[in-house]
């Protein structure tokens, strides 16, 4: 593990990669301990990738693609040499574990998908030149995927007039990604364009990846951030302190409905009630066209103790029982608009979303 910028303060401007690959290693930013301290935890084999992501060292659907394909080329590499079967065995274990560590977020399964077809192609090649190709094949991953977050911010800018007050909700900045971000990636992008804009940052229980994450980012860029509790967010809405609400997402189902960080559903609830846009920024690989509808989409489950405390603390008492979805779904109908790396989707609908990938 290595150690960047001890103390995790506020440095404006500073660019940070959330994962990187460095010699023969994938290092990736521990977003467990932020803000307190910035890390970078380093991982040489896919087993300790498929860790990194179910223990939300890296987290956000994008990001979570982009180190799955790093943990694919990393298996690969630790085979070279070995006898065809055995490569084989070994790289398809590799995936077995990576697809087994977060089952919502739809972008792991795209990457995976992607790297196997990489795979494929080069497959008749020696096993060094298959490790090299799905190597190559990551880094564009990665690559592409900061050209989409920026055509998207692009996009999305466009929604936001000069003065806007954005909520946001979990973290969708360039922690969520391989860098610049998709919700937060339109409010980059606006104020590139000169926009005054404001962000309200929902705390995001359990795990505050608003509090700790989405501030975080916004202040190291001078970003007019105000953190709000998420029980909050209605009342500024009703004294009409909100103008939009912004949101990632990590599937999109076929017919547009969305999961995303658990609370997201109440706020789309409550954005329609005051007739506050409710937007989401999805590039396409966050769309699952063989998912009808929300209702089919997986909902994690995570551990009781992300519930009764955090940071070592416990405030529940023992004993109590804990329910702890990690995401909901959004109805398409509450949402206004996708924000895609190839345009605004409105209205939202299976036929305008399909037209997408036309």
């Amino acid at each position: 593990m290595t150690c960047d910028t001890a103390g995790g303060r506020p440095q404006h401007g500073q660019r940070f990669d959330t994962l990187r690959w460095v010699g023969a290693g994938l290092e990736m930013i521990d977003q467990r301990l932020l803000p307190a301290r910035v890390e970078y935890r380093r991982y040489e084999d896919a087993a300790g990738v498929a860790a990194g992501i179910r223990s939300m060292v890296v987290r956000g659907a994008p990001a979570i693609g982009c180190a799955a394909a790093y943990g694919i080329a990393l298996a690969a590499r630790a085979l070279q040499g070995a006898a065809p079967a055995q490569f084989t065995a070994g790289l398809e274990a590799a995936f077995a574990q990576l697809a087994a560590s977060r089952p919502t977020a739809v972008n792991l399964f795209w990457a995976l998908a992607r790297m196997r077809r990489a795979w494929e192609a080069a497959a008749p090649q020696d096993t060094a030149q298959v490790a090299a190709r799905l190597l190559q094949e990551a880094h564009e991953i990665t690559a592409e995927d900061i050209r989409i977050n920026q055509a998207m911010g692009g996009h999305g800018a466009t929604l936001l007039a000069d003065g806007a007050r954005v909520l946001t909700h979990c973290n969708a900045g360039a922690l969520a990604t391989a860098g610049y971000g998709t919700a937060l990636g339109i409010v980059r992008s606006a104020v590139d364009a000169g926009k005054r804009v404001s962000v309200f940052a929902d705390e995001t229980r359990p795990v505050l990846q608003g509090a700790r994450l989405t501030a975080w980012e916004l202040i190291r860029e001078g970003v007019d951030v105000t953190l709000i509790a998420d029980g909050a967010a209605a009342l500024l809405m009703s004294r009409g302190e909100i103008d939009l609400v912004v949101v990632g997402a990590d599937r999109v189902a076929a017919n547009g409905d969305t999961a995303n960080k658990i609370g997201t559903y109440g706020l789309a609830v409550v954005a329609q009630r005051h007739a506050v846009p409710f937007y989401v920024a999805c590039p396409l690989s966050t769309i699952d066209l063989s998912i009808r509808s929300g209702s089919e989409i997986p909902i994690e489950e995570r551990s009781a103790e992300e519930v009764t405390g955090f940071g070592g603390q416990r405030w529940a008492p023992e004993g109590i029982a804990v329910r702890n979805p990690a995401f909901d779904v959004t109805p398409a109908a509450l949402i206004s608009a996708l924000v895609t790396e190839r345009g605004v989707v409105r209205p939202v609908t299976e036929a305008a979303i399909r037209g997408l990938f036309g």
